[in-house]
Parts: structure tokens; sequence; C-alpha cells
């Protein structure tokens, strides 16, 4: 069956501009981090990215190696834009990224012009597209000049292969550096990706949402859930299924240790005096600050799409909120920090 958008696609979904850009992305975007890999078929994939652009979600997350295995998300969003989204194409956001390891040998990974054009030019013929909506630096690379990073996100722009540029799990000086050296190119930084939630606070913590403020940064925050932890799941136990059952996943032991799972009981109160689901507190906290553009999401199936959805309802939160919820937090948090071999702790 050809599929149609919802007419009143636009009619509950937010938008707010990434920092001092013209580019307004949804409050809450769609991520295919883990998710969509090799293991999801073409029909349940479509299911949610349909309803997720039927509700106005117009942001779709990518990386080179999401899948598992690495390049099967693209290849199978790549699928959905040549079935049902091509003729939304310009109603569309796609972003995609390269830093991590995506094949064998010195020009693999990491932040080299050789690496991170070659990446971009396999991520475009994987989703059969012309260009990306935004391309990311996935990772800072302490051995590779900075200007040689940011010069391949200048020449994507330059070639046309993308329209913006962003960086990913950057520290805050390296954000700074990142945006003198893109500005003096004549290209803007226009979005940050960090991990951030209400047990993870590192960009607060060494200010990188404060550079991002005030540089004019728009900030897409990852991981606004812990990996599900703040859904409350894993104080039941290890979901089935979910991250936290898989041995070889990202999610580590010392992420669902008994302080960070007390912490989430304690938030489990706020949630329910406001009337929100676990996930629907936490991505209103995200979204509270004014540097923050939007809520990057994963989910597994479509309940777990309209629960997080639900935020739309309810995205205040009083001073009395926020300070309940930094008291039920403070014993729990995961103290991480990005380094070059990768975000996690």
């Amino acid at each position: 069956m050809t599929y149609r958008a919802d007419p009143a696609r636009y009619d509950t979904m937010q938008y707010r501009p990434s920092g001092r850009s013209g580019l307004k992305l949804p409050v809450i975007s769609l991520g295919l981090w883990q998710n969509f890999g090799g293991t999801r078929d073409y029909p349940s994939a479509m299911e949610i990215l349909g309803h997720a652009f039927d509700a106005g979600i117009t942001h779709f997350d990518l990386a080179n190696n999401y899948g598992p295995p690495a390049g099967s998300s693209e290849e199978l969003f790549g699928q959905v834009m040549a079935r049902d989204f091509r003729p939304y194409r310009d109603e569309l956001i796609i972003s995609t990224k390269a830093g991590y390891t995506m094949w064998p040998g010195p020009y693999g990974d990491f932040g080299s012009r050789k690496y991170l054009l070659a990446s971009l030019d396999q991520s475009l013929a994987r989703m059969g597209l012309d260009y990306v909506d935004i391309f990311y630096s996935h990772r800072y690379d302490p051995n590779t000049p900075l200007e040689e990073t940011m010069g391949a996100l200048a020449h994507a722009v330059r070639s046309g292969k993308a329209l913006y540029v962003g960086i990913s799990s950057y520290p805050e000086a390296q954000t700074r550096e990142a945006y003198r050296i893109l500005k003096e190119m004549g290209v803007a930084t226009t979005i940050h990706q960090p991990s951030y939630s209400m047990i993870n606070r590192w960009i607060e913590n060494d200010r990188t949402i404060d550079a991002c403020g005030d540089l004019g940064i728009g900030v897409i925050a990852f991981s606004p859930l812990a990996q599900g932890v703040l859904s409350g799941k894993y104080n039941k136990g290890a979901a089935e299924g979910s991250r936290g059952d898989n041995p070889n996943g990202t999610l580590r032991a010392s992420h669902i240790e008994p302080r960070v799972l007390a912490a989430v009981d304690r938030l489990g109160a706020i949630a329910k005096s406001r009337g929100q689901s676990m996930v629907q507190l936490a991505l209103s906290w995200v979204l509270r600050r004014p540097e923050m553009t939007s809520a990057l999401i994963g989910v597994r199936n479509l309940d777990q799409l309209k629960d997080n959805l639900g935020v739309l309802n309810n995205l205040s939160l009083s001073a009395d909120e926020i300070a309940a919820i930094d008291e039920a937090t403070k014993d729990g948090q995961m103290e991480l920090h990005p380094r070059p071999s990768g975000w996690l702790r």
C-alpha cells in the first residue's frame, strides 16, 4: 500500500531553531542507533517511521556505524526513503555521522579528511540520497588536527553533500575551537549532539552546554532516557530484548547499579505527581533548557514511540519540580564524560 503522510502531521509537534541558525527541528527527533539494524525488517521499521512522521517528527538521525551490523540502519532507512518517504524529502531533516570504526585499516575511523569524506559518500549511497541535511564529526580525534576534521566538514557543505554540519560528544574546549575554525572557513557550527539526561549531566559540569549557548550552537541530546534506565524498566530487572539484556551492548553494569536505580525510584514519584510516565518526565527535563533544540529518542516499538510523544502534553517544569529532580538524582549520577575511545564509562 502506498504511504501517504497524515495531512495533520504538523498540528501538535513543536519546533525550535537550532541555535542561531534558520534550521528548525522538532522537539522530539527519532534516532536509528540500535533498533533499526539487521534484525529489523522493512514493515516494522516503516510502521514506526511512518507514525513518527505523521506525528510531526521530521528529523531522523543516523550514523555510518548504526546497526548492528554497521551500515544496516542506513540501508534500512534507504529502503524507507525509496518506497515511502521520497515524495517528502524536502520536509525531512536527515543526519548522519562519521567517527567510529567503520572498516579495517588506518582510514576507517576517527577524524581524518580521508575517512570522513569517504564515509559520507558511503552513507549517501546506502540511503540513496544526494545530500544529507546534517553531517557530524561523531567524536573528537586528538590525533588529527582539528583544522583537518573541520575542513572536511566545510568541504561537505561546499560540495553540496551536506546542508549543515555539527559535532557530537565534543567537550567544551574542543567545541569552542571547532566553532572558531569553521567560522574562519565561512561555515556555521549548527548543532552539537551530546549525551544528556537527569542522571548524566557532563555537559553542565564541563560547561559544554554553556559554550553552545554563548556561540549560538543548537543542542540535540542523545540518550535522554539514559539508554532506557530512566524508563524505570531496569528497576524490575533486565527487560527482555532491551539493551540491558544484551551482554555485548552499550549499556554497562555501572549504569544500572543500586544507587542509580534508587534515584530512578525517587523520580518515579515526581513523574506520578505530574501525571506523566517516567519517559515523559525525562524528556521534559532535558527540554527545559533554552539551549536545547531537540531530544533524540530511540524506540523498539510503536507503544514506546507513543509514550515518548506524550511529553508534548506537558513540557513545562516548575522551579520546585526541577529542585526536586536535582535532589532525587544527586546520588545517582552516572559520571559520564566523552573520551576519544567513546563517551561511555
